[in-house]
């Protein structure tokens, strides 16, 4: 599974009024045919480990969702994801004035394919070997008549 860039959200006000815009996109989303099987979101942290200013924030955000709606709300670790959304992106766009809109979202989008390739993955299918099959049905004794 691969993600890309959907939507980019203005992070207007407190906790509450972010966790509202959140919940609005959670309903739309839950209501399309392949469905919304959780809600990932970046997890601030400095390249030691120690909470940003924002920490506090999107921890209070994540702490609302959860209270309000029936899916696991994970945290996952968005440290240098902006440093590689701008490479990425810099390999398209030479200017990063037009580099500069797409960069939350190209972010957002590194997040959740960290999230996805983290995720177990059921075992891949075991089909039998129609050369090994055709060995075991071999008899060398039958007449081929």
């Amino acid at each position: 599974m691969l993600a890309r860039p959907w939507k980019a959200l203005a992070r207007e006000g407190g906790p509450e009024q972010v966790a509202a815009a959140i919940l609005r996109e959670i309903a739309t989303l839950a209501s399309e045919s392949d469905g919304l099987a959780a809600v990932v979101l970046g997890f601030p942290r400095r390249l030691s480990g120690e909470p940003t200013a924002q920490t506090a924030t999107v921890e209070a955000v994540a702490a609302r969702l959860r209270a309000l709606v029936d899916l696991p709300v994970v945290l996952q670790d968005e440290r240098l994801t902006s440093r590689e959304a701008e490479s990425r992106l810099a390999l398209r766009e030479k200017d990063w004035r037009k580099r500069k809109p797409l960069l939350d979202a190209a972010s957002a989008a590194i997040i959740l394919q960290d999230y996805l390739d983290g995720q177990a993955r059921p075992a891949p299918p075991i089909f039998p070997d129609p050369v090994q099959d055709d060995v075991h049905d071999f008899d060398p004794g039958a007449d081929e008549s």
